[in-house]
């Protein structure tokens, strides 16, 4: 299955910024000084953003002459269900726009419901929906940062079909209405 997720170098660089575990084997990030990559969760000093690369894949990074990094270990699996957890986590990323249901993803997977969310639990401490609204309250913090988008414009971007969920998500997530993250947001730059 294909696990190739559509983020952006901005997206990604905040994954690392705040060491985003659940985006662990979904992209490496590679430091063209030091030639060393690492996990997205990796709490070793940040690079230069000028300095950095991303990679979908461990080989290709490899091939590309990076080395694993150390504390991160990065070319280890951590555990037997690393790769269904990362296909359903690239299935989420890809299709957060698309009303999906347990069933759904389950069925994408080759599983049963259960044992999908019980997995997935298990191993990210979320469950499929709660990764899924963080996926599209990311996408919504970004678009709110670098688009002039109004906000149900934004609401349905990303895949949220009623505003007033959108709302009450993006409080929960951010602690703040969409509306006053984006002042903030304009107020910083």
């Amino acid at each position: 299955m294909d696990n190739t997720i559509n983020l952006s170098f901005d997206e990604m660089w905040d994954k690392i910024i705040a060491c985003d575990r659940t985006y662990d084997g979904l992209f490496f990030t590679a430091v063209k000084t030091t030639k060393i990559y690492c996990r997205p969760s990796c709490r070793s000093r940040k690079p230069k953003k000028i300095n950095v690369a991303f990679y979908d894949d461990m080989q290709e990074v490899e091939r590309a002459g990076f080395r694993a990094c150390k504390r991160c270990q990065p070319e280890v699996e951590h555990s037997p269900h690393a790769q269904l957890i990362r296909t359903v986590t690239a299935f989420l990323m890809k299709e957060y726009r698309q009303r999906l249901t347990l069933d759904f993803i389950a069925s994408h997977v080759g599983i049963s419901p259960y044992h999908l969310e019980r997995l997935f639990k298990q191993e990210t401490a979320e469950t499929p929906r709660t990764y899924l609204d963080k996926i599209r309250i990311d996408k919504a913090a970004h678009l709110l940062k670098t688009t002039k988008l109004t906000i149900l414009e934004i609401c349905l971007e990303t895949g949220f079909h009623s505003p007033s969920n959108f709302y009450k998500v993006f409080r929960r997530m951010k602690e703040c209405s969409p509306t006053e993250y984006r002042n903030h947001q304009w107020k910083e730059q």
